[in-house]
């Protein structure tokens, strides 16, 4: 449809240009009621007229056959699924970002900075009920105040208190005044220290997941036979943060040597992803697929795989994201993933599509799959370890009506008619 809208494009190019039907059709040697035809979408234009009038307009003759970009397209797609009491004409979405490409961009940015709130929201939520340092400093703000009015209550109190008692409470006052300041002003530092979203220090797990993305989660050098232990680590702060990097390019490289990266890429060539088939192909076991996939470089995959990987207890143990596909880092995620269901069919292979709750709804095919870990000795209990593979699909398809509805956590997920619910949500109608 969108090379029909050519003359709707020529039309509001040339209204921001300031130009005159009459003159512009003088200055590409047309009449004034062919240019009408033509911007009315009555006459199809091509060739030399179409590059002269691009040039009169000063565009290129792309911008004026091609329009809005698909991405652009999608995005009003995404802003007209999220609306709340809203239902947008999606089939005239090409006509409107054809004929109002600026109001088009607007919408499309607008929606986008919703998305980057919502996500800032779960984090800050996730991270002030669970960070070990907020919750210290919180302790001791809040029990240095409530000293202050134990003792400012009974200086306050009527009749005759003795000198040296009298000096003593000052004193105390005095201090926990001091210490109530300083601890006040180490907690605003922590929050504006770790403002940004690339500071990980003090969380290993999170500092070694940083150090993973900043190496695109694919290192070519265990690719290409390298040691583990030879990469450089240089960059992580922590002891803690390098040993848990350590262990876990350690089972990256058993994963790549389990399946090489060029016969890897020979089995996927053209054909859809199935991990049981591949398990089946290289004789590995379905965990072992399952994490190689989400450590692809770029360009085997369609799209950019997530993984999650958690313990019996459902902490996760590393948490690779892709957009729309968020997960709270320390707990209280929603029990309905695929991840955490695993953990009751141990060895049972599971694949579900997934819709994400949330002003943003995002659509996941999940495989997951729950297996214990190797035992050292007679009658012990196994321990098991869950993981999750995420392959987002295409927005441009419908939603499935077979797909699984999940959220990010309880306290700000909107659906409101579910079993699982832990505590009621902070979103409301309309938020």
């Amino acid at each position: 449809m969108r090379d029909t809208l050519t003359g709707s494009r020529i039309r509001e190019r040339r209204q921001i240009s300031g130009l005159r039907q009459a003159e512009l059709a003088r200055q590409v040697g047309i009449s004034a009621s062919y240019l009408n035809l033509i911007e009315h979408n009555r006459r199809r234009i091509g060739g030399k007229l179409l590059v002269d009038i691009a040039a009169a307009l000063a565009v290129e003759p792309s911008v004026l056959t091609q329009g809005i970009e698909a991405t652009l397209i999608s995005a009003l797609r995404e802003a007209a699924a999220d609306a709340v009491g809203q239902k947008a004409e999606v089939d005239g979405l090409d006509e409107f970002a054809g004929r109002f490409p600026g109001w088009a961009g607007v919408l499309a940015q607008m929606h986008s900075r919703v998305v980057s709130l919502e996500r800032t929201v779960e984090t800050l939520a996730d991270r002030l009920t669970h960070d070990p340092q907020i919750a210290a400093s919180m302790h001791e703000v809040l029990s240095t105040a409530a000293a202050i009015r134990s003792t400012a209550a009974i200086l306050a109190e009527p009749g005759e208190i003795g000198a040296e008692w009298r000096d003593r409470f000052h004193k105390n006052l005095h201090q926990d005044a001091e210490r109530l300041a300083e601890s006040s002003k180490a907690l605003v530092a922590y929050l504006d220290d770790s403002e940004s979203a690339d500071d990980k220090s003090g969380i290993p797990l999170e500092e070694a997941e940083a150090f993973f993305a900043g190496q695109g989660h694919h290192f070519p050098e265990i690719e290409q036979g390298q040691d583990a232990g030879q990469i450089s680590l240089d960059d992580l702060d922590s002891g803690a943060a390098k040993t848990v990097a350590r262990e876990m390019l350690a089972v990256y490289a058993a994963d790549a040597a389990a399946m090489p990266l060029d016969q890897l890429r020979d089995a996927l060539a053209g054909q859809e992803v199935d991990p049981l088939k591949l398990a089946a192909r290289f004789s590995v076991d379905l965990p072992t697929v399952l994490r190689r996939l989400a450590f692809l470089p770029k360009d085997l995959l369609p799209q950019p795989a997530g993984l999650a990987i958690c313990d019996a207890s459902g902490s996760v143990l590393f948490y690779k994201p892709v957009p729309g596909f968020a997960l709270p880092r320390h707990g209280e995620a929603c029990p309905l993933w695929p991840l955490f269901t695993a953990l009751n069919r141990p060895l049972v292979p599971l694949r579900k599509r997934i819709t994400q709750l949330g002003r943003t709804i995002a659509e996941f095919e999940c495989y997951a799959i729950a297996w214990p870990q190797a035992v050292t000795g007679f009658d012990a209990d196994p321990v098991y370890r869950s993981v999750m593979l995420v392959l987002p699909t295409e927005s441009a398809l419908p939603a499935r009506s077979d797909a699984s509805e999940v959220g990010t956590s309880c306290r700000i997920c909107p659906r409101n008619q579910c079993e699982t619910r832990r505590e009621p949500s902070i979103l409301s109608e309309g938020f």
